[in-house]
């Protein structure tokens, strides 16, 4: 199978399996604040890996993803329903961590440019008093 129409298909099961998550399962450890980051489906439309990301504080994201195992065969066969596919592929969830990574960065560079900016300050005063 050609890499496009895997891609094609992984978009689609991300369609899907978000609407599920949001609408259909109604088990409380899925928490409505996550987000699916990325699907990769094999070649042979076997297994297909969906990252997922939590943005609710009060719930993490290894008790979301047991959520969403102990839902696997509904979304599974949501997913078949949907996809008039030869294969229905069966889903494996993992944390995508990505997010957090990002904001963790992006914390250490905020860091850095108030350090820069505070030595900015300091030696623009240095050289205003030296003008004096």
């Amino acid at each position: 199978m050609s890499i496009a129409r895997s891609k094609k298909i992984s978009e689609e099961i991300k369609k899907i399996v978000s609407h599920i998550m949001m609408f259909e399962i109604k088990d409380p450890r899925v928490s409505k604040l996550s987000s699916i980051t990325h699907v990769e489906t094999t070649s042979d439309l076997r297994f297909t890996t969906i990252y997922i990301s939590v943005f609710d504080p009060k719930h993490n994201v290894d008790v979301h993803i047991e959520g969403l195992n102990s839902a696997k065969g509904f979304i599974r066969k949501e997913i078949g329903k949907k996809l008039k596919l030869h294969y229905t592929p069966e889903p494996i969830f993992k944390p995508d961590h990505s997010i957090e990574h990002g904001m963790h960065i992006n914390e250490i560079l905020s860091g850095l440019d108030i350090k820069h900016d505070e030595e900015d300050i300091e030696s623009s005063e240095e050289d205003s008093d030296e003008e004096v």
